[in-house]
């Protein structure tokens, strides 16, 4: 499936890797790539002058360059001296061009590239997901998915422990259960759902159903030894409907963002039930919300088996600060992503790029790629996760279960990205 390992990959210390994005996400991989060895980021980048100039000085000045910025996806995927892999970071309604630019780019190199990671999720609907994989395929890529939770330390730590030594005794687990919560994203493209493909059920359960589905599989198995069989959605818009909160979105995001005319969904809930091999039902349960206001980002995951539990929750942390009325200071993310608070009993991620996932996927992917070997998460790990979104989008507009397989999930739009008829 993949090309032959060139001679001298063997011989590759250092990984270059040309990043396409300078937003939120971009930082937080360049963060985490201070902790992978055998990496430089050789080139990033961006459409927009100054964040790129930010993103190119942020990793030269943690040491992980040199690094240039590139005016153009086309420079940078040809530029074969300095560039070896590829990671697309870029807005999700950008996936397929971007892909499409490095395909193209990458025919003019007399060096294949050793690799492309695209960050989730993997595009925004099906069709736009099986279009990424062929691409790659047809490439003839080494590819891989960022879907951070996945290798969030507590998650790896996790499933190790119970697989190893509640399994064997007791039986696999049957019900893995996931939720992600905070006050709502950063920048307007978000809430918009024409241009992200949706609300908060595409935004944050591609996290909650591929953490869980992974808990759910079986160590050294693919998570396609998972048969899909059902699954029910629901979605509302709970809090950013409401007139004042209305108004106070589009004070913060550009009157363009109009919650009374055109809301995304705030909350999802989904269920999906699978089958393992040997024919079990194993379930999961996920729910989203950009509703919640708590200290800030709040990560919940449980594993139920026979005999046994696991519980992670990224808000019960070893550090907490307070910090009394007579403190205060400027609005920031210092202590916890999204954070909603400078005062009070706080929790502290100490290491939110490691916590949540992202030095370790950073890690995995620069070691694959560098040894020419398939990612434990790829594009169709992406295509798998898009196919349970749509389908529990599928379901929340029907009111009803939806089966797999459902042939008209590969032309599915959810309702909240069609276009206003």
């Amino acid at each position: 499936m993949y090309p032959e390992e060139p001679k001298d990959q063997i011989e590759l210390v250092t990984l270059r890797i040309g990043l396409l994005g300078t937003g939120f996400v971009a930082q937080f991989h360049i963060q985490a790539l201070l902790g992978v060895r055998n990496v430089q980021v050789a080139g990033i980048y961006g459409k927009t002058t100054g964040y790129r100039d930010t993103a190119v000085k942020l990793a030269n000045d943690l040491g992980l360059g040199p690094c240039r910025g590139f005016e153009s996806i086309d420079e940078l995927v040809a530029a074969e001296d300095l560039i070896d892999a590829v990671w697309i970071l870029r807005p999700n309604f950008d996936r397929i061009a971007d892909m499409q630019a490095i395909v193209g780019a990458a025919r003019r190199r007399s060096r294949p590239l050793l690799g492309v990671a695209c960050e989730k999720p993997l595009a925004r609907t099906l069709k736009e997901a099986r279009e990424m994989l062929r691409l790659a395929e047809g490439a003839g890529f080494n590819h891989g998915y960022l879907e951070n939770r996945v290798f969030a330390p507590a998650v790896q730590r996790g499933k190790d422990i119970i697989w190893r030594r509640a399994v064997p005794a007791a039986g696999r687990p049957y019900l893995a259960r996931a939720a992600e919560e905070h006050s709502g994203p950063h920048r307007p493209w978000f809430w918009e759902g024409g241009r992200q493909g949706g609300g908060v059920l595409l935004d944050m359960m591609c996290h909650s159903v591929e953490g869980a589905r992974f808990l759910l599989t079986e160590p050294g198995k693919d998570r396609s030894s998972l048969r899909l069989k059902s699954a029910n959605g629901t979605v509302e818009t709970l809090k950013w409907s409401r007139p004042e909160y209305v108004e106070r979105l589009k004070h913060m995001m550009g009157s363009e963002i109009d919650y009374s005319r055109r809301p995304s969904e705030d909350y999802a809930r989904g269920v999906v039930v699978l089958e393992d091999e040997q024919g079990r039902t194993v379930v999961i349960e996920a729910t989203t919300s950009w509703g919640y206001v708590g200290a800030g980002l709040r990560i919940s995951m449980e594993l139920l088996g026979p005999e046994y539990s696991l519980e992670i929750s990224t808000l019960n942390t070893p550090l907490k600060v307070f910090l009394s009325r007579d403190v205060q200071g400027a609005e920031g993310e210092d202590l916890v992503e999204k954070q909603n608070s400078e005062q009070g009993l706080m929790p502290v991620v100490e290491d939110e790029a490691a916590a949540y996932g992202y030095t370790a996927e950073d890690r995995h992917m620069v070691e694959a790629f560098s040894a020419g070997q398939r990612p434990m998460e790829t594009f169709a790990d992406g295509v798998q996760v898009m196919e349970m979104l749509m389908a529990l989008y599928r379901s929340a507009e029907l009111g009803c279960t939806v089966t797999f397989p459902d042939v008209a999930l590969e032309e599915y739009v959810p309702l909240v990205a069609r276009s206003p008829d």
